[in-house]
């Protein structure tokens, strides 16, 4: 049996849609992160030695990263699906955007979180010192990285519905949290209406819903 070990409001609530999309038996460990640091318990390393989610286990195999599990996933359970052919153009498409979205996407997405937070975490004194540096560096490195990714992602949806082709894959799968991400604090807004659309139709399928159901609340997309 296949085991999703599952921080909440985490990369892990795709590792849910995608085994949901696949029609696969799976179990649920949920672990709540410390709130006042927000990060993942010390619980996972007893799963993983960097203790971080998600972790998939699967009889005697432990799988962790995202991408790589997405792709063991889908090599072992699709029998063809949720893949291109090999050797297509929409096969590369895919292998590009699988590693896309935490390679090049999530990068300034949490330099963002990072310096969006560091403010309140200075002591008083430097606050309005750090309050300026983190400014800074989000106007002028940070947000422009994230609108010129987001510009791209909007023009690849320009002549395809999906990022691979004209079928949905695993590579929009991975792509769906990057996103999400953005949505809630990168600056994916009315600019991008094919992105959002893009988001509005993986939300809206029955597979995803069941995910949510399964994993408890998903903070990104309050």
């Amino acid at each position: 049996m296949i085991v999703v070990h599952h921080l909440e409001n985490s990369r892990s609530q795709r590792i849910l849609w995608l085994l949901e999309e696949l029609g696969e038996p799976y179990e649920i460990k949920l672990y709540k992160r410390d709130p006042k640091t927000m990060r993942a318990p010390s619980e996972l390393r007893a799963i993983h030695p960097l203790g971080k989610s998600p972790v998939v286990t699967d009889g005697d195999r432990t799988v962790a990263e995202s991408g790589a599990i997405v792709e063991y996933l889908v090599e072992t359970y699709g029998n063809g699906r949720f893949e291109p052919p090999a050797g297509s153009a929409d096969r590369l498409r895919y292998r590009y955007f699988l590693h896309f979205a935490e390679g090049s996407m999530m990068p300034p997405l949490l330099m963002k979180l990072v310096f969006s937070r560091l403010p309140a975490g200075a002591p008083a004194l430097v606050r309005p010192v750090a309050r300026a540096i983190a400014d800074k560096a989000l106007k002028t490195f940070v947000q422009p990285q994230l609108d010129q990714i987001l510009k791209f992602l909007e023009g690849e949806l320009a002549n395809r519905d999906w990022f691979a082709g004209d079928a949905m894959s695993a590579a929009d799968i991975q792509m769906s949290f990057p996103l999400e991400g953005a949505a809630a604090r990168g600056g994916l807004d009315g600019r991008y209406p094919r992105l959002t659309d893009f988001l509005a139709r993986i939300h809206a399928r029955p597979a995803y819903q069941r995910a949510l159901e399964r994993g408890g609340p998903y903070a990104l997309l309050t």
